[in-house]
């Protein structure tokens, strides 16, 4: 097709693309509908957590610490998992890789001291 326009490929992707995600959707749709019973009631509709009906006050304080070593675990659990290629790979890796991988390793470093100075490892 030498006429046709360079964006045609793109949007038959796109349309193919939304197709592929919106398809199962309403698939799903209209089984339920041709299907599932419906049998709506003061039970199936009631809020239902572990079983048991709701009383008092819902909100719970939750301490923002435990989202903190979470977060920091991940980040420096994630980070080191990048110097197993680096130390696989490390005699025969030219100068600038050493010289990167050193400059990852400090900034790994500076992170830490950065949490270990603002008190976010200290358990309370």
């Amino acid at each position: 097709m030498p006429n046709s326009s360079p964006y045609l490929l793109i949007v038959v992707l796109l349309v193919a693309a939304v197709g592929f995600a919106v398809t199962p959707l309403l698939l799903a749709r209209v089984w339920a509908k041709l299907f599932s019973p419906q049998k709506p009631g003061q039970d199936k509709n009631a809020v239902y957590e572990c079983g048991l009906e709701s009383k008092g006050d819902a909100w719970v304080q939750f301490k923002s610490g435990y989202y903190l070593y979470g977060i920091i675990f991940l980040i420096f659990d994630v980070e080191t998992i990048f110097l197993l290629p680096f130390a696989a790979a490390f005699t025969g890796l030219p100068a600038g890789a050493f010289i990167a991988m050193m400059v990852f390793l400090l900034l790994l470093v500076e992170g830490l001291v950065w949490a270990w100075k603002k008190g976010v490892l200290t358990w309370s």
